[in-house]
Protein backbone atom coordinates (compact mmCIF):
# COMPACT_ATOMS: atom_id res chain seq x y z
CA UNK A 1 0.00 0.00 0.00
CA UNK A 2 2.84 2.52 1.00
CA UNK A 3 4.70 1.84 -2.39
CA UNK A 4 1.39 2.41 -3.94
CA UNK A 5 0.77 5.98 -2.39
CA UNK A 6 4.42 6.86 -2.60
CA UNK A 7 4.08 7.49 -6.58
CA UNK A 8 0.85 9.87 -7.06
CA UNK A 9 2.30 11.49 -3.55
CA UNK A 10 5.72 12.28 -4.97
CA UNK A 11 4.05 13.36 -8.38
CA UNK A 12 1.66 15.83 -6.42
CA UNK A 13 4.22 17.69 -4.74
CA UNK A 14 6.47 18.05 -7.66
CA UNK A 15 3.64 19.52 -9.61
CA UNK A 16 2.50 21.49 -6.65
CA UNK A 17 6.36 22.56 -6.80
CA UNK A 18 6.14 23.14 -10.36
CA UNK A 19 3.31 25.29 -10.53
CA UNK A 20 4.40 27.43 -7.44
CA UNK A 21 1.58 26.02 -4.82
CA UNK A 22 3.54 26.39 -1.31
CA UNK A 23 4.39 22.73 -0.92
CA UNK A 24 4.18 23.22 2.99
CA UNK A 25 0.84 23.76 3.40
CA UNK A 26 0.25 19.96 3.05
CA UNK A 27 2.53 19.51 6.40
CA UNK A 28 1.15 22.61 8.38
CA UNK A 29 1.41 22.05 11.94
CA UNK A 30 -0.42 24.80 13.49
CA UNK A 31 -2.93 23.41 16.21
CA UNK A 32 -3.91 26.89 18.24
CA UNK A 33 -4.91 30.37 16.39
CA UNK A 34 -1.94 32.23 18.89
CA UNK A 35 0.87 30.17 17.22
CA UNK A 36 1.27 33.22 14.62
CA UNK A 37 1.44 35.83 17.68
CA UNK A 38 5.31 37.33 17.67
CA UNK A 39 7.58 38.69 15.82
CA UNK A 40 8.93 37.17 13.00
CA UNK A 41 11.38 38.10 9.91
CA UNK A 42 12.14 36.85 6.67
CA UNK A 43 14.91 34.80 5.90
CA UNK A 44 17.19 37.23 4.12
CA UNK A 45 16.74 39.66 6.94
CA UNK A 46 14.92 42.26 4.48
CA UNK A 47 11.31 42.26 6.49
CA UNK A 48 10.38 42.15 10.19
CA UNK A 49 6.67 41.58 11.03
CA UNK A 50 5.19 41.90 14.27
CA UNK A 51 1.99 39.66 13.87
CA UNK A 52 -0.64 39.91 16.90
CA UNK A 53 -4.14 39.28 17.99
CA UNK A 54 -6.12 42.57 16.88
CA UNK A 55 -9.59 40.75 18.55
CA UNK A 56 -11.22 38.10 16.59
CA UNK A 57 -8.89 38.16 13.58
CA UNK A 58 -4.84 38.63 13.11
CA UNK A 59 -2.82 41.13 11.87
CA UNK A 60 0.47 42.55 11.21
CA UNK A 61 2.83 45.86 11.84
CA UNK A 62 5.81 46.30 10.29
CA UNK A 63 8.82 46.75 12.40
CA UNK A 64 11.12 46.89 9.41
CA UNK A 65 11.54 46.72 5.84
CA UNK A 66 14.13 47.30 3.28
CA UNK A 67 12.53 48.52 0.55
CA UNK A 68 10.19 50.77 2.71
CA UNK A 69 13.56 52.26 4.03
CA UNK A 70 14.82 55.74 2.95
CA UNK A 71 18.35 55.66 1.94
CA UNK A 72 20.04 55.90 5.02
CA UNK A 73 18.45 52.57 5.86
CA UNK A 74 17.24 54.26 9.27
CA UNK A 75 13.69 56.27 8.01
CA UNK A 76 11.22 54.52 7.10
CA UNK A 77 9.27 56.41 3.75
CA UNK A 78 6.58 57.86 3.46
CA UNK A 79 2.96 55.78 2.53
CA UNK A 80 3.20 57.90 -1.14
CA UNK A 81 2.03 55.24 -2.86
CA UNK A 82 -1.04 54.61 -0.95
CA UNK A 83 -4.41 55.20 -2.79
CA UNK A 84 -5.81 56.88 -0.32
CA UNK A 85 -4.62 60.37 -0.22
CA UNK A 86 -5.42 61.29 3.24
CA UNK A 87 -2.83 58.46 3.93
CA UNK A 88 0.06 59.28 1.83
CA UNK A 89 1.77 61.45 4.01
CA UNK A 90 1.79 58.81 6.97
CA UNK A 91 5.06 57.37 7.94
CA UNK A 92 5.59 53.15 6.88
CA UNK A 93 7.11 52.76 10.55
CA UNK A 94 4.62 50.45 12.47
CA UNK A 95 1.96 50.84 9.87
CA UNK A 96 -0.20 47.92 9.66
CA UNK A 97 0.43 45.49 6.64
CA UNK A 98 -1.50 42.57 7.24
CA UNK A 99 -5.15 42.65 8.36
CA UNK A 100 -8.22 40.61 8.57
CA UNK A 101 -6.36 37.08 8.97
CA UNK A 102 -8.95 34.57 10.61
CA UNK A 103 -8.05 30.91 12.33
CA UNK A 104 -9.15 28.36 10.09
CA UNK A 105 -9.17 25.42 12.04
CA UNK A 106 -10.47 22.74 9.46
CA UNK A 107 -7.76 23.45 7.64
CA UNK A 108 -5.25 25.04 10.25
CA UNK A 109 -4.47 28.20 8.05
CA UNK A 110 -5.26 31.36 8.99
CA UNK A 111 -7.51 32.71 5.66
CA UNK A 112 -9.43 35.52 4.40
CA UNK A 113 -6.91 38.73 5.06
CA UNK A 114 -5.48 41.46 2.78
CA UNK A 115 -1.70 42.26 2.88
CA UNK A 116 -1.28 45.66 1.80
CA UNK A 117 2.35 46.71 0.03
CA UNK A 118 4.00 49.96 1.02
CA UNK A 119 6.36 49.25 -1.58
CA UNK A 120 3.53 49.41 -4.10
CA UNK A 121 0.56 51.03 -2.80
CA UNK A 122 -1.77 47.94 -3.70
CA UNK A 123 -3.35 45.74 -0.97
CA UNK A 124 -3.60 41.46 -1.96
CA UNK A 125 -5.67 38.93 -0.46
CA UNK A 126 -3.50 37.13 2.19
CA UNK A 127 -2.96 33.77 4.29
CA UNK A 128 -0.76 32.22 6.40
CA UNK A 129 0.47 28.52 7.47
CA UNK A 130 2.99 27.51 9.92
CA UNK A 131 5.09 24.85 8.68
CA UNK A 132 7.90 23.38 10.46
CA UNK A 133 8.42 26.32 12.57
CA UNK A 134 8.38 28.72 10.06
CA UNK A 135 5.74 31.33 9.00
CA UNK A 136 4.60 30.65 5.21
CA UNK A 137 2.65 34.05 4.67
CA UNK A 138 1.10 34.04 0.95
CA UNK A 139 -0.41 37.59 -0.66
CA UNK A 140 -2.31 36.91 -4.15
CA UNK A 141 -4.86 38.48 -5.75
CA UNK A 142 -8.00 36.40 -6.92
CA UNK A 143 -6.34 32.52 -6.29
CA UNK A 144 -4.18 31.67 -4.28
CA UNK A 145 -2.10 30.34 -7.20
CA UNK A 146 -1.79 33.07 -8.32
CA UNK A 147 0.93 34.99 -5.67
CA UNK A 148 3.87 34.98 -3.70
CA UNK A 149 4.91 33.41 -0.40
CA UNK A 150 7.22 35.29 2.34
CA UNK A 151 9.08 32.55 4.55
CA UNK A 152 9.33 34.16 7.84
CA UNK A 153 10.89 32.54 11.11
CA UNK A 154 10.76 33.93 14.66
CA UNK A 155 12.85 36.35 14.86
CA UNK A 156 15.53 35.87 18.13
Amino acid sequence: MLKSLTGPLMAAVLTAGMTGLPVGEAFAQASSPDQIVGVWESEDGNLKLEMFDAGETYAARVLYGKLLMEADGKTFKKDTLNPDPNLRSRSLERAVLVTNLKWDAADGRWEGGNFYSGATGQTHSARATLVSGKLELRAYMGTAILGRTMVLRRAQ
